[in-house]
């Protein structure tokens, strides 16, 4: 195998800062906290934090490059603005959520950032005091969370369903062993989606590979999800 120095870094997984020395014949390559594969952003960490806040924030240039030549243009309807608005505005924001872990901060981030877009294509600001769930209804916009817990437990039943010896599956079913570090508990992605389940579909961690088994059923599960 060859590798190219100039274009090789290393990053340690740890949730303390350490430091490994990797040398190719007499070059080290450079230690890095955080980098780019295929568009997202992997800290040193492993918290998904600084990938939502960048999704966030590239969205928020999207409408801030739209918003006088398609957001506030009167000469384009409504249809036109949330079709622009679901093809490129939600797709940046949303890229890569499947694996997200979201909390209540990172939740009210991307409904905030979701709103801003909505309440330009609707003629209102937070000075209307029109609640977020009546503009939503008023333009016939699903709710984006809903988006991403639907997507997120499509990947579980992929993850659930893979065969033996799949990569992405081994990763899904990995128990790490040994004891776990002092300090608060990190959430694990698995964790999350179960819980996820088992509180939106009332479906126990126990009976995930039954459930998810027959891809059709797991399918129509999700598409009755409520809001």
């Amino acid at each position: 195998m060859r590798i190219s120095t100039s274009k090789s870094e290393v990053m340690v997984l740890n949730r303390k800062k350490v430091e490994c020395l990797l040398r190719v014949k007499e070059e080290i390559l450079p230690h890095v906290g955080e980098f780019k594969y295929l568009g997202v952003l992997f800290t040193s960490e492993g918290r998904m934090e600084k990938e939502i806040d960048r999704r966030i924030g590239a969205a928020s240039a999207v409408m801030r490059t739209l918003h006088q030549s398609v957001v506030v243009k009167r000469e384009l309807s409504q249809e036109a603005k949330l079709s622009i608005y679901r093809s490129i505005f939600v797709l940046t924001l949303t890229y890569g959520h499947e694996l997200w872990v979201m909390t209540e901060r990172t939740r009210s981030w991307v409904q905030a950032a979701k709103m801003s877009f909505l309440r330009w294509v609707a003629g209102l600001s937070l000075r209307d005091r029109v609640r977020s769930s009546a503009i939503r209804e008023e333009l016939g916009v699903e709710p984006l969370l809903l988006r991403f817990e639907r997507s997120q437990m499509r990947w579980l039943g992929h993850l659930v369903r893979m065969p033996p010896g799949r990569l992405p599956g081994e990763v899904f079913r990995a128990c790490p062993s040994g004891r776990r570090p002092p300090g608060r508990p990190r959430t694990l992605w698995r964790d999350y989606v179960s819980q996820l389940v088992w509180e939106r579909l009332g479906i126990l961690p126990d009976e995930l590979e039954e459930v998810t088994g027959e891809r059709e059923v797991w399918a129509s599960l999700l598409k009755l999800l409520p809001p």
